[in-house]
Parts: structure tokens; C-alpha cells; sequence
């Protein structure tokens, strides 16, 4: 009954906002319409709370650096980013070009000012990636990016990506690393919702200067470790390291990648 209950007010926040979402886009400036995606963001958690039976325990605000940065996050739900855009202000954030698909999405995607790229990669997707996230630095917003590119099931990890890499050596900013377990209670995107208290937690920023190795084992270790640790607590297991996995583009599914 949650997950029914959720998936109506899910919907039904979706068209309202959507159509609010594009009449705020017809304003001048960027600020009515991040407006309404904040306030959008607030009311689905609300949702998943109050229908859904999950609550969501954000930890770790105390450690975001003031101005400028980029959020570096394991992506387990789509519920984190209804996380991220209720209580992070002034962020922008990369995502794959299969959302412009979604009808009215396109325009407000472009007036959000969204890093679009490519989802299957490539130097013209690293070229994209490098010129928009270039404007959005230049208007002093934060920049959220999920470096494996893929939404992970519990105990799931994919290869991190370097465009985070490229970003934090071009901007010369700290990268927030996040960790999850909302995937033991919202998985993907999954009909079912499994009613608990779910954390999702802002670790230590990583400072500037490090090199492309030394800064993608850090962030991959920061993630991946805690993120270990909160499934662990959620589901009262040991704690488990996460099997890498690939994704297979002609069958649309993902693969394990055995150990060597």
C-alpha cells in the first residue's frame, strides 16, 4: 500500500510541477524556476515520507564548503536528487541527453542551466561536459555530478568516471563526496518502497591541487566505504565490499565483472 500510495502522489506531483516548471521558464532570470524545482523537490520527500513511509536522515551538512564546489555522489534512487536540490542552493548538475527525450523537459532543462552530455560518453561528451560546466562555474554555482554515471542497486558499484577529475583540476574547487543507502529502501526506480530510515551523508571535502590517481581513488574509496557502511546498517549485515558491475548497451542490462 506505501508503494501505491507514493506512486500517486509521485505522478501527481510530477504533472503539477512539470506545468508550473514551464510557466516559470517563460519568466525572466533562472530564479522562479529553480524556485519551483526546490519546492518540487521538498514536497516528493515530503511524499516519500508521509506515504511512502521512508524518511530520509541528510548528515554531514556542516562540511559543505562555503561558495563554489562540486558534489561528487553514489547514485542509488531517484531520490536523490529531490535530496540535493532541497537543501542544496545555487546547484547545477550533470546529467545524460535522455532527459531532453521527456516532453517540456528540454526548455527547462536549458533554462536551469543543466550540464547535458552525452550518456554514452566520448570525446564529444567530455568536450560538452568541459564547456557547460565552465558556465555554470562561472556563475559561482555548485556542481553536482554521480561520477559512475549509473544508478547503483545495493551493494553495486560501476567504474567512476574521470569528467569529475577534469572539472575539479579546471575549476581548481573541493569535491564533496556523498554516500547512500536509499537503495535499501528506494531501489532506482523501483515501484516498491521498503518504509525505513534511509541516510544519505556529505563526507569530507577532498582539497584541491591532488592528481587524476590520487583524487579517483579518494573520492571512489570515500564513497564506496561509507556508502558499504550505511547499507550495512540498513540491513543489519556485515559490511560488504560492492561488486563492481558493467552496463551492456545492446541488452540493456548489467553485467558482474569477475574478479582477476
Amino acid at each position: 500500500m506505501n508503494s501505491l500510495l507514493f506512486a500517486i502522489a509521485y505522478w501527481w506531483l510530477n504533472v503539477f510541477y512539470a506545468l508550473t516548471a514551464v510557466i516559470a521558464s517563460l519568466l525572466p532570470g533562472r530564479g522562479a524556476l529553480t524556485a519551483v524545482i526546490r519546492f518540487y523537490s521538498a514536497r516528493q520527500l515530503w511524499a516519500l515520507r508521509a506515504f511512502g513511509g521512508i524518511k530520509v536522515n541528510l548528515k554531514g551538512q556542516e562540511r559543505l564548503p562555503a561558495g563554489a564546489f562540486i558534489i561528487g555522489a553514489k547514485h542509488h534512487s531517484w531520490g536523490d536528487g529531490f535530496v540535493m536540490f532541497a537543501n542544496v542552493p545555487n546547484l547545477s548538475f550533470v546529467t545524460g541527453d535522455h532527459l531532453e527525450k521527456i516532453p517540456l523537459l528540454r526548455g527547462i532543462l536549458q533554462k536551469l542551466g543543466a550540464i547535458v552530455v552525452d550518456s554514452c560518453g566520448g570525446p564529444e561528451a567530455r568536450k560538452a561536459l568541459s564547456q557547460q560546466a565552465a558556465a555554470a562555474h562561472a556563475e559561482g554555482r555548485r556542481i553536482l555530478i554521480y561520477p559512475e554515471g549509473h544508478l547503483c542497486a545495493p551493494g553495486e558499484r560501476f567504474r567512476y568516471r574521470t569528467g569529475i577529475f577534469h572539472m575539479y583540476k579546471d575549476f581548481d574547487l573541493p569535491v564533496v563526496p556523498v554516500a547512500t543507502n536509499l537503495s535499501c529502501f528506494w531501489r532506482k526506480q523501483d515501484f516498491k518502497k521498503t518504509p525505513g530510515t534511509a541516510t544519505i551523508e556529505f563526507l569530507n571535502p577532498i582539497p584541491t591541487g591532488l592528481l587524476r590517481g590520487e583524487f579517483m581513488a579518494r573520492l571512489e574509496a570515500a564513497c564506496e566505504t561509507r556508502t558499504n557502511e550505511l547499507i550495512a546498517l540498513a540491513t543489519g549485515e556485515p559490511v560488504r565490499e560492492a561488486v563492481l558491475v558493467e552496463w551492456d548497451e545492446k541488452r540493456k542490462v548489467n553485467y558482474r565483472v569477475e574478479r582477476a
